[in-house]
């Protein structure tokens, strides 16, 4: 079947099953079950999903393009791993994107989305009381989610997605997290936030929020750090000081 500009249309079924499979695909690298640098071949994943090589091969092109996925000529097609100035990067317009979030939801009042970051603070309370660190990992992703959607700006939400699989957050959290204190005072951290968007200050919400998402990076920076510190020592059997 032929456009009128002469270009051919993708059947239609062909079309689905590639937005199936990228879906799939960008879930497995968000949440870490594709780990990073893992490398995705277009026949081990037509065999995985039941598909021809065709839907493999175009949704794999779509996860380039998100920054999700990395082609490397001749090599092969891997999970990407974001380089720590793209992580600075993306943190900065986290900042910038959920400052702006917090600010209108706070000028909308009492919306569906603010009973449910009351909701959501109760069982973050409840989680760093039990030092629960993966479920209370969940209920931050949650919290941020809440309040992009609560801004109710569908241009920011679009590029808030965009941004949030660029920089697989659940991944992330976890090593954010992992730093002393942090749990408590992310918690601490989100009822200031809401709070200030209760009282309707909008000003003040996107101050706080944005200090939020700076603390955070930098906590992640000192996880990161510390892995890489880790790492060295293993590769490094005497450790620092040892013969070479």
């Amino acid at each position: 079947m032929q456009e009128p500009s002469g270009r051919t249309r993708k059947p239609l079924q062909q079309t689905s099953m590639q937005a199936r499979v990228a879906e799939e695909l960008r879930q497995m690298i968000i949440t870490g079950e594709l780990p990073p640098r893992s490398s995705l071949s277009e026949m081990a994943l037509s065999e995985t999903f039941g598909v021809s090589r065709t839907p493999i091969r175009e949704a794999l092109k779509q996860l380039q393009i998100e920054g999700l996925v990395e082609v490397r000529p001749r090599v092969g097609t891997f999970v990407a791993v974001p380089s720590r100035r793209e992580i600075t990067e993306l943190f900065q317009m986290k900042e910038l994107l959920e400052g702006a979030a917090a600010r209108l939801l706070a000028f909308r009042g009492n919306v569906p989305e603010v009973t449910r970051l009351r909701d959501n603070m109760l069982e973050a309370d409840e989680a760093v009381r039990a030092g629960d660190a993966e479920g209370y990992g969940r209920l931050v992703h949650e919290f941020h989610d809440l309040i992009v959607v609560g801004a109710d700006n569908t241009k920011l939400e679009a590029h808030y997605r965009t941004l949030m699989n660029q920089l697989a957050y659940a991944r992330l959290v976890r090593t954010s997290l992992a730093q002393p204190g942090r749990l408590t005072e992310s918690d601490h951290e989100h009822h200031r936030v809401l709070d200030l968007v209760l009282a309707k200050d909008g000003d003040g919400a996107e101050r706080v929020m944005r200090e939020h998402v700076r603390r955070s990076h930098q906590a992640l920076l000192a996880g990161m750090d510390e892995r890489e510190r880790a790492e060295r020592a293993e590769g490094d059997p005497g450790g620092p000081g040892s013969p070479r």
